[in-house]
């Protein structure tokens, strides 16, 4: 589906969904937010570029993956009801990139199949230009059907601003480098390794900026880690379980949300289709599972916080919608509030 025209820039929270269109997704659809129910209306879309799966908000400007054998970027306006492209997708020299995150200037980009980060530059108008930089992850792990080669997953910049971790599933570690914000030049600068065959998806931080939470994919399990921003040193402290025992096998971790008060963080889990519940000590060294409720469709590949943080949105990549959940503020569980129709959903951002 295709829009035009110039539209006036829109007032209060909008959402945007990324879609798998080689999935029957419909690209990019933007939505308005009801702030008080949680309620999503869809406002128009754009299917101008292949498999959006992941995006990133910047102002005006959204930008997104295109998971491909030939990876791209790609920017659209959203001032309006319908996201317009800008310009031509931009060539990432990565195969599949699956996520994508704004650092010191420059977007970023976690390519899957080639197992590698990107860094393109952003211009004037906010959309990316040719990559600067591509840092190939070496590595592999023990899950022989999933873990021959680095596969990276997440690239996204600490809460401090001075380092980009990436998560890699394929090689079970996190690296942690520094961007150079004027040549996009990444130089590693460590790298922490998690226990064989956990096969690490995602990453979220504590608010305090003192922890960080990795979310395995390949075992249904969070490993609770102190991070050091100083000196840019990650450590791992412990795992949790993110299903119960006895829960349906297998199951495979999606995303990983953090409360703003650092209360609670929550897990999609696929397979098990279920959102998991976790609360935090004060400090946030330590997780226990304290619930788990049904992700209100099927295979939940994205979970995303609203701002205001009364409201938690499951993007169900197979069942084809986004649903929305109240959160109790007492004991973070989530109650179902309602669901849109989104084919092939795999990510849900807010602004």
């Amino acid at each position: 589906m295709g829009g035009s025209g110039t539209e006036a820039v829109r007032g209060g929270t909008r959402a945007y969904i990324g879609s798998f269109t080689s999935g029957g997704g419909r690209g990019v659809l933007a939505a308005d937010v009801d702030e008080e129910t949680g309620a999503l209306t869809v406002t128009g879309g754009s299917d101008a570029v292949p498999d959006p799966s992941f995006l990133a908000l910047a102002g005006p400007v959204l930008h997104a993956v295109s998971e491909t054998r030939d990876g791209a970027v790609a920017a659209f306006d959203v001032t309006g009801p319908v996201p317009l492209p800008l310009g031509s997708p931009v060539p990432v020299g990565g195969a599949a990139p699956t996520h994508l995150a704004l650092a010191g200037g420059h977007l970023l980009t976690a390519n899957y199949t080639s197992g590698s980060v990107t860094a393109l530059p952003l211009a004037e108008d906010g959309t990316a230009r040719a990559a600067a930089a591509v840092l190939t992850h070496e590595g592999s792990g023990p899950v022989a059907d999933r873990q021959r080669g680095p596969h990276a997953h997440q690239v996204l910049p600490d809460p401090s601003g001075r380092w980009v971790v990436s998560v890699d599933l394929g090689t079970d570690s996190v690296r942690i480098c520094a961007l150079d914000p004027v040549s996009g030049a990444l130089t590693l600068h460590g790298e922490t390794r998690l226990r064989p065959g956990t096969g690490p998806r995602h990453l979220a931080f504590h608010p305090a900026g003192t922890h960080a939470y990795v979310l395995n994919e390949l075992e249904p399990t969070l490993t609770v880690c102190r991070w050091d921003a100083a000196d840019g040193v990650l450590e791992p402290l412990g795992e949790t379980a993110v299903v119960p025992e006895g829960a349906a096998e297998p199951s495979y971790p999606s995303e990983v949300v953090v409360a703003p008060d650092g209360r609670f963080l929550w897990v999609a889990v696929r397979g098990d289709d279920t959102l998991a519940v976790l609360a935090l000590d004060a400090d946030g060294a330590s997780a226990v599972l304290a619930a788990t409720v049904p992700c209100g469709g099927t295979w939940p590949r994205d979970l995303a916080l609203a701002p205001s943080g009364r409201h938690l949105y499951a993007a169900n990549e197979r069942s084809g919608d986004v649903t929305w959940f109240t959160l109790d503020p007492e004991s973070g569980v989530p109650a179902r509030a309602g669901s849109v129709e989104a084919p092939a959903a795999s990510c849900v951002v807010f602004g």
